[in-house]
């Protein structure tokens, strides 16, 4: 029988992408680039190499190889290391997390060392129950160990986990684990191809907190 219950039903605990969906980490590189433009080829020259190496590889190496890779000099990895606390989380970050927090559990799934990763975490002032970065888990996203890793740690099924991805390269490893996913897309990426097709698609958090809140209905699309 369906349930029409108006009563919330939350996941038992919600994971998100770090650098994308919480943090606008795009404002950094682009700024140690000098230039949006340069910015923004060195990012996806940075994603090309980190979603084809496998087994992980320091993220900060990646970081100063995708520099390179495009010409920037050594002064623009620097430059985004020494001002990786200035990271700022998108508006309506904080507020959804603080609106989920009584109701579910909170993780974060990221693409970086430990060392950054948790420094990133630390800038929003909520109490994760899980940190799970590709260095713990030995490969990056969207490699589906890092998601099951969260899963583990919190010992949760995936039918009880939402997640919030900022790519749509998240899409492949949500799929491959069956959690369904929320897009923040807040620079307009076009969707990688063959990438699945999100639960939602939104440029801003805004739906985030009702979405969750019908997660355990039937009519939570």
């Amino acid at each position: 029988m369906e349930d029409t219950s108006p009563h919330p039903r939350y996941p038992a605990a919600v994971l998100f992408d770090l650098l994308t969906a919480l943090l606008d980490s795009w404002t950094l590189w682009n700024r140690s680039a000098g230039s949006e433009q340069a910015g923004r080829a060195w990012r996806a020259e940075y994603l090309r190499l980190t979603y084809g190496c496998g087994q992980y590889v320091e993220y900060e190496t990646l970081v100063r190889q995708a520099a390179q890779h495009v010409g920037l000099p050594v002064s623009a990895p620097q430059a985004l290391e020494e001002n990786w606390l200035e990271l700022a989380p998108w508006s309506g970050a904080l507020a959804a997390l603080q609106q989920l927090r009584p109701h579910c559990k909170l993780a974060v799934v990221t693409n970086c060392s430990n060392r950054l990763g948790r420094q990133a975490a630390s800038i929003l002032p909520v109490q994760w129950d899980v940190v799970v970065t590709a260095e713990e888990a030995g490969t990056y996203k969207p490699d589906p160990r890092p998601y099951q890793l969260a899963l583990d740690t919190l010992n949760l099924s995936h039918r009880d986990v939402a997640f919030v991805a900022g790519s749509s390269y998240d899409m492949f490893g949500t799929a491959a684990v069956g959690l369904r996913t929320y897009w923040h897309n807040r620079i307009g990426l076009r969707p990688v191809s063959g990438a699945p097709t999100p639960e939602i698609e939104s440029p801003t958090l805004d739906s985030l907190v009702p979405w969750a809140s019908r997660f355990g209905s039937a009519t939570s699309r």
